[in-house]
């Protein structure tokens, strides 16, 4: 994991391991702030990291792809894709084609077929992510998570992403089998976001609608799933008014059917929607370009 600037927020960690169930102790990890550490974690301690590499705009346009042989055709700046799936050489030719990479992982949930899957500590997993096979939400509090995910930020720079878009950060909202607080959270996403900005990666704010305006002074963009179904889309402004982008994926088939006023009020909103299938599979694709 991202073993940075993120120490500098620590206050003296105990052991204390979290695994489903929040009055379980395990020796094999050690928890970071919250209820069960000696003084908490104050999530506003550390200030955003610098970053001057490469950022996105509020023009910026996308395509969002985890599943299957990634189609390289579509003529946008920045490709969304799977961290681990993906050949180099799909990485490689996008590079070519003049595209950004983004590459997704999971940053707050186990996903048992990931080939780090065995670096979790298990005090760590917590309870299944509801509907989602094989996934367990994490103990955000841990530092032997953050190890994982500072491993995970250095293979995105070994593969030559340019930038990351991290998943499920918002567990403290979920019944994940730990005690969350909204500062925990708070601290690992900052944390997260600054330790991909110290590898000079850009970084995308997944989640945590609620603490949007802590959070985007930290992020460089904002990936949102159906803020139009749920009539959410204001809730993200705060990254609109910064200069920075939503990427926003919508799954309706009545969008499929007809997209014009979908269309009409992301322009409106300046928010870049796309209308794709759940599984993100590349079967379709309608754009508001």
């Amino acid at each position: 994991m991202r073993l940075f600037l993120w120490m500098s927020l620590l206050l003296l960690p105990v052991l204390f391991g979290c695994g489903s169930s929040d009055d379980e102790v395990s020796e094999d990890d050690t928890v970071l702030g919250g209820d069960s550490a000696i003084g908490d974690v104050d999530p506003n301690a550390v200030a955003p990291v610098s970053y001057l590499g490469w950022k996105p705009e509020v023009t910026t346009t996308w395509q969002w792809q985890l599943l299957g042989d990634v189609n390289t055709e579509y003529d946008v700046d920045v490709y969304d894709i799977d961290l681990f799936d993906v050949p180099q050489s799909t990485i490689d030719q996008l590079h070519a084609d003049g595209r950004k990479v983004m590459c997704y992982f999971s940053g707050g949930s186990f996903e048992e077929w990931r080939e780090d899957a065995g670096d979790f500590p298990e005090a760590a997993l917590g309870k299944d992510l509801d509907g989602w096979e094989g996934e367990r939400w994490l103990d955000v509090r841990s530092a032997g998570l953050r190890e994982v995910m500072a491993a995970r930020l250095d293979l995105a720079v070994s593969r030559r992403c340019d930038g990351v878009e991290p998943d499920n950060m918002d567990g403290y909202t979920n019944d994940s089998g730990f005690d969350l607080t909204g500062d925990d959270q708070l601290a690992y996403n900052r944390w997260l976001a600054n330790a991909a900005h110290e590898r000079g990666l850009f970084v995308a704010l997944k989640n945590d609608v609620d603490q949007i305006s802590e959070l985007e002074p930290y992020f460089d963009l904002q990936v949102n799933e159906q803020c139009h179904e749920f009539d959410e889309c204001d809730l993200l402004a705060p990254f609109i008014n910064a200069g920075k982008p939503v990427f926003n994926a919508e799954y309706r088939e009545r969008y499929v059917d007809d997209s014009s006023d979908l269309c009409d009020q992301a322009e409106a909103e300046q928010i870049r929607v796309l209308v794709l299938p759940l599984d993100l599979d590349d079967a379709f694709r309608i754009t508001c370009e």
